[in-house]
């Protein structure tokens, strides 16, 4: 753990100011909205518009760091991110923002891929699980850190679209002025998604759900605090509990999901994270029960993505994986487009209302636990001496992280055959 961070903490230190940045922005944007009397569909649509911007990110940033190199494509994709936060609140327009969360998602997409290929190189086989441990910790305390910052301006006025610039802007120094060496770049072609599905159709389909999940919970829990009248302290109070969640619960199931057939595993915490909706449905008027739902959802569906990773990886050859990380991370892309739009149609007033934000994570959740349960009758389960090594990603994660986890699993396995051949 202290080898990790001694080599690589100005890269943990830049991504976590990132991400102050990055979960601010997000949930300033739902608290703005309503102020300015954008329409809950209104929102859902530049709430989805990130996701848009992150699934092209995906695909092109690759492509833009072979060509310039890691250094320009990070620092120009930060000045873009830092520039569009200061025109937020000077474009008080729904199409405007739309477009501007399309560019910040490409950008942090960007981001992403460059900090995550650092990583990976100043990583070895030995210290891979640690990084990516602590890449997703700090992640999750920007996000967490972020909703703390909130409260120290009023989010009617230009403060709170400042300070996430200037974060934006002041992470890019320690990653820039420290990285060395710069590392060899590349990514294996992706998998067609039709020889994924053959491979896993649980992975597929529980991707492809997980990400409509993912972007609701990040994107419209802002949106559903406005709706129900919380204050400023209390919606980031209620952002923040998803991601406590997630960091609390993401090592027990961890652990769990080393010793147990994966996709029981998936099932119960699917139906954990839809109790968690079924209660913040029903009892979300009293906001101590909403703070537990919003533990329960973001503690069942993060850990979710890591488990339908290492769930796929079991059927795949080693050779395979990275290949099948693209597919995994473009099927949860698409799913993650349509949360936030779906969602503001079911909150909207002819439908739901505002509790129509939990009925869709409920009705995800339990159907990705219903699924699950189907296909353990489809095929016999791997037994737990041949699974893979669970490993944590973040669902913010692009295929390098993916291709990174992976390449831990394959190690993880690979020790104890090693040592029965020495013993």
């Amino acid at each position: 753990m202290f080898n990790v961070l001694s080599s690589a903490w100005a890269l943990l230190l830049g991504m976590m100011l990132l991400m102050v940045g990055n979960g601010m922005q997000g949930t300033l944007l739902g608290v703005r909205g309503a102020i300015e009397n954008f329409s809950t569909l209104e929102m859902s649509f530049v709430m989805s518009a990130y996701f848009v911007g992150f699934l092209g990110g995906s695909r092109l940033a690759p492509e833009m760091i072979r060509r310039v190199g890691h250094v320009r494509v990070f620092a120009a994709l930060a000045s873009f991110i830092s520039a569009v936060m200061i025109l937020f609140p000077t474009f008080a327009d729904p199409i405007a923002w739309s477009v501007g969360r399309v560019v910040i998602g490409f950008c942090f997409s960007g981001v992403y891929v460059t900090a995550e290929s650092w990583l990976n190189n100043a990583s070895t086989n030995e210290n891979r699980g640690q990084a990516l441990s602590l890449y997703m910790i700090v992640q999750m305390i920007g996000i967490v850190g972020a909703q703390g910052l909130l409260l120290v301006g009023d989010p009617s006025g230009f403060v709170l679209f400042v300070i996430p610039s200037v974060l934006v802007s002041v992470a890019v120094a320690p990653i820039l002025l420290s990285i060395s060496p710069t590392p060899a770049f590349d990514t294996t072609k992706p998998m067609s998604l039709r020889q994924l599905f053959h491979v896993s159709p649980l992975g597929c389909v529980g991707m492809f759900l997980l990400g409509g999940v993912f972007s609701a919970q990040f994107g419209m829990g802002a949106v559903y605090g406005s709706e129900i009248g919380l204050s400023l302290a209390q919606i980031s109070t209620f952002v923040a509990s998803f991601y406590i969640g997630a960091l609390i619960l993401q090592y027990p199931l961890g652990w769990f999901s080393d010793r147990m057939d994966r996709r029981l595993l998936i099932l119960v915490v699917g139906i954990l994270g839809g109790a968690g909706a079924v209660m913040g449905g029903v009892l979300g008027g009293n906001f101590t029960l909403l703070l537990i739902a919003a533990f329960l959802i973001g503690g069942s569906t993060n850990p979710l993505y890591s488990l339908l990773i290492a769930h796929t990886n079991d059927f795949l050859e080693t050779d395979d994986m990275a290949s099948a990380s693209g597919g995994l991370i473009f099927i949860n892309g698409l799913g993650a487009i349509l949360g936030p739009v779906i969602t503001g149609w079911l909150m909207g007033d002819a439908v739901f209302g505002p509790a129509g934000y939990f009925v869709l994570i409920g009705v995800l959740c339990f159907a990705l636990s219903a699924y699950a349960a189907y296909r353990t009758t489809r095929r016999a389960a791997v037994s737990v001496a041949d699974a893979g090594a669970f490993a944590m990603v973040a669902p913010t994660s692009t295929a390098v992280a993916l291709e990174a986890a992976q390449e831990y699993a394959n190690s993880a396995e690979d020790e104890p055959d090693s040592a029965a051949k020495s013993a």
